[in-house]
C-alpha cells in the first residue's frame, strides 16, 4: 500500500474563486443545448463546462434555464459562473455563429461523421457543439447546416451514451486539443 498517495481534501485543490474563474481565458468551444428534457442533464453540463473552461453554453428549445433546484443539483454552483444564454430559434443561433465564425459540428451518429479522436484535423479555432435531445438527438435541419457531425466511436450492442456523458467525452477531447497548459507535449 502506499500511503504516500491520499485523497485531496475539498480545501486542498486550491480553486479558484468565482471572479477568477470569470476573468481566465476559456476554451473556443460553445456547447449549444437543442431540447434537453432532462434538468439533471442541463445541470452536467453546466459542471462539465466549468470543468473545463468552456466559454458559453446556448440553451435552446424546451432545455430548461437556470435557475431551479433540480438543475442546481448537479451543476453544483457552476450556473453562477458559466456564461449562458437562452435562444428559441436553434437555427438562427447557428446561422449567426457561423456567420462569426465558429465551426459548428453536431455530436451525433449520422452517415458521414468524424471520429472524435480526429478532431485535431480540424481547421477551425472556433467551435460550436450541437447536442440534442435524449431521445431524437440532434435535428435533421441542424445536421444539414452543421459544418460536420462528429461521433464517439462506440463497441458494445447500444451505441449510445447518456447525453452528458457524451459531453464529458467530447468535451475532454475538445480541451485537450484547445487548452494552453495540456499543450506542453506538442
Amino acid at each position: 500500500m502506499n500511503i504516500s498517495n491520499k485523497k485531496l481534501k475539498l480545501w486542498e485543490l486550491n480553486r479558484i474563486s468565482d471572479e477568477e474563474y470569470r476573468l481566465q481565458a476559456k476554451i473556443p468551444v460553445i456547447i449549444i443545448l437543442d431540447d434537453i428534457r432532462s434538468l439533471n442533464n442541463i445541470g452536467s453540463f453546466f459542471r462539465t463546462a466549468d470543468a473545463f473552461c468552456i466559454e458559453k453554453i446556448y440553451l435552446c428549445g424546451i432545455t430548461a434555464c437556470p435557475p431551479h433546484k433540480d438543475i442546481h443539483k448537479t451543476a453544483l454552483g457552476a450556473t453562477e459562473v458559466v456564461t449562458w444564454e437562452y435562444h428559441s430559434s436553434i437555427i438562427d443561433l447557428v446561422t449567426g455563429l457561423k456567420l462569426q465564425g465558429y465551426a459548428v459540428y453536431a455530436i451525433e451518429q449520422a452517415t458521414e461523421t468524424i471520429e472524435l479522436q480526429k478532431i485535431s484535423d480540424l481547421e477551425s479555432q472556433r467551435y460550436a457543439l450541437v447536442f440534442g435531445n435524449e431521445v431524437n438527438g440532434v435535428q435533421q435541419d441542424i445536421i444539414e447546416l452543421s459544418n460536420g457531425v462528429i461521433e464517439i466511436p462506440q463497441f458494445g450492442t447500444k451505441h449510445s451514451l447518456n447525453v452528458s456523458v457524451c459531453a464529458g467525452i467530447v468535451l475532454w477531447e475538445f480541451c485537450k486539443n484547445l487548452h494552453p497548459q495540456l499543450q506542453t507535449n506538442k
